[in-house]
């Protein structure tokens, strides 16, 4: 497994909409794993938070298809 960084945890937010449903929600429980770890920087659990803010969201803007279930 690849150790997670907060430079690979942030960057992958921004390619939550480009990959499968599967990896966004690995890359949306990767945030969640850091923003608890305190060892990461303030800094760097602020920009990842505030990402993961933003990405959910657009994420409940989203309007569900008939074939989409939650």
């Amino acid at each position: 497994m690849t150790t997670l960084t907060p430079e690979l945890v942030y960057a992958n937010l921004t390619r939550l909409e480009q990959g499968s449903i599967t990896e966004s929600a690995r890359y949306r429980q990767q945030a969640l794993e850091l923003l608890a770890d305190p060892q990461v920087s303030l800094k760097w659990r602020q920009a990842i938070a505030e990402r993961l803010n933003e990405a959910n969201h657009l994420l409940a803007l989203t309007n569900v298809g008939s074939e989409d279930s939650y």
